[in-house]
């Protein structure tokens, strides 16, 4: 498996498929690298999400930024991370996971030091606070990069674990801010933002320190854009990134707007602006927190049951909570602002929605290593070149997919931005979602689900359908993919 491990940690040959080298010490390595690439990613969700509590330290009275303004706001570096999640992933493979993360671990010093002057400053532009806000995208593509990464390191039969704890534990860098951003809340109030900054400063540091010490480069990883592009040619992965947008982009958008709304729901309950605040922050971070940790369970019942089985439950369920949250946001409305039982509900309603969405992010991103493994089956190469052919597309999609998914978290914090600024109230963006949700699940059953036409049919172009089909069946189950594999082959 590793043939040479140079003075710059560069292992020059890697075949993860190779049960006795993995065995023998190959497993060893990956975990090493798995845990600093958890890390990193860790402290990049961190910066990425930082302005959703910069802003619960920046009361409107003195900052002069309304609700829909601070919405937008926190859509702006979503919006830049989900930009720079395509550039991330082909750099990973152009220069060394390790190389890579070390760099983008230093660089999300430039946004922490910008958060940290302007933060504290009521009197600056609306304009200037977006730009240094922008730049907090920086962290958001550390995640494809680093998914790429560990997604090159892994064998088949252990993806849906190993990717669903590597984005887990990214993930929890986004409740993680959020506690930080509570304990100077509760213990020095809202005048000290700049202190959740410092606190970032030597986590960013220490991060960029043990991925240089501890992580290695894979020199066989070939990840660039012509293995995007080859990706994309595969119809289901255009399925797969529409429904990483009701996954990980209703993870990343509630974990953003999810303190905020709250901090509304308590002021219009008749909290005063400070304790409206403080509330939000003790509750706002249990919904990433729940959601970052059923992340790997996610992937784990996908790599026993199918990811697109565990994709289409999840959707139906994650519509029930968002019944929930909506019928709550009304009778909310109706008495004049959610207080008792109905505040309960929407509380519930919106952890639910995290959890739920954590499990479809695990599921969903199995469904792009066991689609791509399966499709090399059907190719006219040997055993290594297709585990190569596997590796290198399907790592290609998780920084496309992860992309178009963070997208997802821009919509929601401008749909809800529309919301409030149309009827001071988010109603109306609930039922949005649930909508949304219902087409997730119409989208999971035709495409991944539904049964495949018979094969006497005489038009070619049904023939192209059916092994499409045949393939993502095939993509199940890792337990089942080298069987299905042959009638893949034959038909495709």
């Amino acid at each position: 498996m590793v043939s040479t491990l140079t003075r710059n940690r560069d292992i020059e040959q890697w075949d993860a498929e190779d049960v006795v080298a993995w065995e023998a010490g190959g497993k060893d390595v990956a975990k090493r690298n798995l845990i600093w690439s958890v890390i990193a990613e860790h402290v990049g969700f961190s910066v990425w999400s930082i302005w959703s509590v910069m802003v619960l330290f920046m009361p409107t009275e003195k900052y002069g930024i309304d609700a829909a303004g601070k919405f937008f706001l926190v859509a702006v570096p979503t919006l830049v991370g989900a930009a720079l999640r395509i550039p991330y992933t082909v750099a990973t493979a152009k220069f060394g996971g390790r190389n890579w993360t070390v760099f983008s671990a230093l660089l999300l010093l430039i946004p922490t030091l910008l958060t940290l002057y302007f933060v504290n400053q009521p009197g600056t532009s609306y304009t200037t606070f977006l730009v240094v806000a922008a730049f907090a995208g920086f962290g958001g593509g550390n995640f494809a990069s680093s998914m790429t990464n560990i997604n090159a390191f892994y064998p088949q039969r252990l993806k849906g674990w190993a990717l669903g704890l590597n984005a887990g534990g990214g993930n929890i860098g986004v409740p993680a801010v959020q506690l930080v951003g509570l304990a100077v809340l509760a213990t020095l109030g809202n005048r000290y933002a700049t202190v959740v900054c410092a606190v970032y400063l030597v986590l960013v540091a220490l991060a960029g320190l043990g991925a240089a010490l501890f992580m290695d480069n894979l020199r066989n990883q070939r990840a660039d854009l012509s293995s995007m592009v080859t990706a994309l040619k595969v119809p289901q992965s255009w399925a797969i990134a529409f429904l990483y947008i009701g996954t990980f982009g209703s993870f990343i958008g509630y974990s953003f707007a999810f303190g905020q709304v709250l901090q509304l729901s308590f002021k219009a309950g008749g909290d005063t602006a400070v304790q409206a605040t403080l509330h939000a922050a003790q509750i706002a971070f249990l919904g990433p927190l729940l959601g970052s940790l059923a992340r790997p369970y996610g992937g784990k019942l996908a790599d026993r049951l199918g990811g697109s089985r565990i994709t289409a439950l999840t959707f139906g369920a994650m519509t029930v909570a968002a019944i929930v949250v909506a019928v709550a946001s009304t009778l909310g409305d109706r008495s004049g602002g959610p207080t008792g039982a109905v505040l309960v509900a929407l509380v519930i309603g919106f952890i639910g929605l995290f959890i739920l969405s954590g499990l479809g992010n695990g599921a969903v991103t199995k469904i792009i290593p066991s689609v791509f493994d399966a499709k090399s089956k059907s190719l006219p190469l040997g055993h290594a070149e297709r585990a190569s052919w596997s590796q290198n597309t399907s790592g290609a999609l998780i920084g496309f997919v992860g992309a178009v998914g963070a997208l997802g978290g821009v919509a929601i914090n401008l749909v809800l931005r529309s919301s409030y600024a149309a009827t001071k109230s988010a109603t109306t963006a609930f039922w949005v979602f649930m909508a949304f949700y219902v087409v997730c699940v119409a989208v999971t059953w035709a495409v991944f689900l539904r049964r495949p036409r018979p094969m006497n049919t005489a038009a070619a172009g049904d023939d192209v359908v059916d092994a499409a089909e045949a393939l993502v069946r095939a993509a199940e189950s890792t337990a089942t993919a080298s069987t299905v594999a042959p009638s893949v082959s034959a038909r495709a």
